[in-house]
């Protein structure tokens, strides 16, 4: 009788078990889906209308590719139960303060800006991701990590530079490089739809495993199946001032120069190898 009592209450504490673990199981999925539906992510896609993006002369438009990728991460994060946003979804011309005002406007969100990089040298290649803030960097770490380890190109490293839409925006963003349009091989690679749903899947992994980055206080800097590292940067932000100020007509010369990198009207300027921004 008291073996048969044993018996029965074993068998009781172990469905109660059963039943427990599987409620804090669903419980654990739950909350997961509902922070993960909290978080709106605001996707960029660089240039548009107007503004066809790169440098004169360009063969490939860059608004088109960026428009293309941001569409393709919309799904794919939307899929996985984020709340997205678009700063544009055609190919219209958006202000960098309408970007960024849009950016704001979701105090629980992060700012993914999408662009493809340019330079007058053909053999410039690689990808490149940007943030400004110290709230951005494991953003930027992680989407760094997963496109520049997908992609068939070059890492540029994460650099931390003053782009308009990186510095007005309050919350956690980044401006990431996919490559450059004006490298033969990297325009064929953007020109592929395969190629640029991949980049929208590294992306999406990055934004997922934005969490994951391991502190820079870590001792290893490989990731694992609950880390990813924390990327070193290059601060763009710095610039070295001359020892010399040389005459007044070098002076001239040097602001002639600043004037005329930057465009009116709200276009996003560039030189050399560096983007335009958001």
């Amino acid at each position: 009788m008291l073996t048969n009592f044993y018996r029965h209450y074993l068998l009781g504490a172990s469905l109660l078990i059963a039943f427990l673990g599987t409620f804090s199981t669903a419980q654990a999925k739950r909350a997961s889906k509902d922070s993960v539906s909290s978080i709106t992510v605001v996707i960029d896609a660089g240039h548009g209308g107007h503004d066809r993006g790169g440098i004169p002369g360009q063969r490939v438009a860059e608004k088109e590719v960026t428009l293309d990728v941001a569409q393709r991460l919309k799904e794919t994060l939307a899929a996985n139960g984020y709340r997205v946003v678009m700063t544009r979804d055609s190919d219209v011309f958006v202000p960098l303060g309408t970007r960024v005002a849009i950016a704001n406007s979701y105090p629980n969100a992060i700012f993914v800006s999408i662009h493809f990089n340019s330079a007058k040298r053909t053999g410039a290649a690689g990808i490149e991701t940007y943030f400004y803030s110290r709230e951005s960097l494991p953003l930027a770490s992680a989407i760094h990590y997963f496109v520049a380890g997908g992609a068939p190109s070059s890492n540029r490293n994460v650099r931390r530079r003053g782009y308009y839409v990186l510095r007005k925006t309050r919350v956690p963003g980044v401006l990431v490089e996919c490559g450059f349009l004006t490298n033969p091989t990297e325009a064929a690679h953007a020109q592929t739809s395969s190629y640029r749903q991949k980049l929208a899947e590294e992306i999406a992994a990055g934004v997922r495993g934005r969490n994951t980055v391991a502190s820079a206080l870590s001792t290893t800097r490989v990731a694992t199946s609950e880390s990813i590292p924390l990327q070193p940067y290059i601060d763009q932000t710095k610039v070295a001032k001359s020892k010399s100020h040389g005459s007044k007509r070098s002076h001239k010369k040097s602001t002639r120069r600043k004037k005329s990198s930057s465009k009116s009207g709200g276009s996003e300027a560039k030189t050399s190898s560096k983007n335009q921004e958001g």
